[in-house]
């Protein structure tokens, strides 16, 4: 028999009748803190880990977006995600052809995914584990994000490159 845990949702957040969140078999969690926004048609499912899905304070998540949790994924405080964004902290092995790659599972974790406090990510990114994404960072629309980025700087594109700095 499976032992399903509970969510951690802020009374003051606002969560869509229409957003899909999963309860974990495995201990995981979601936690959304206080006056934080979840559109409808984001899901946030419990795939590849038993890492937990945090959301910080006065966050804005858009439709459409999906946040696997994997080896974990921690928002900071007052982020804005754009819609269709998503967020993966797993990668499946495939490098044995041997074996199938269901047969293979996942890779190691990376660390998970990282964004602090400050954050715009534009529509239709994907951010990938091991990212980082420091305070005040903007990540343009269609972004694919798989390292560390700088505070407060503007990055872009597939290969991620900073553009600017915010001032």
């Amino acid at each position: 028999m499976k032992r399903y845990f509970m969510n951690i949702i802020s009374k003051t957040a606002q969560i869509s009748a229409l957003c899909d969140l999963e309860i974990s078999s495995v201990g995981s969690i979601i936690q959304i803190g206080e006056n934080s926004i979840v559109d409808s048609f984001v899901k946030m499912k419990f795939s590849g880990g038993i890492g937990d899905i945090i959301i910080g304070d006065d966050c804005k998540i858009n439709s459409g977006t999906v946040l696997y949790s994997g080896h974990g994924i921690r928002i900071g405080n007052s982020v804005l995600i754009a819609a269709n964004c998503t967020f993966s902290a797993t990668n499946h092995e495939f490098i044995s052809k041997h074996k199938t790659i269901t047969e293979q599972r996942f890779k190691p974790s990376r660390g998970g995914i990282i964004i602090e406090d400050d954050v715009w990510i534009g529509a239709n990114c994907i951010v990938l584990d091991g990212a980082i994404i420091r305070k005040g960072s903007v990540i343009g629309a269609g972004s694919i994000v798989r390292g560390e980025i700088a505070s407060y700087t503007i990055n872009v594109g597939n290969p991620l490159v900073k553009i600017g700095e915010r001032l």
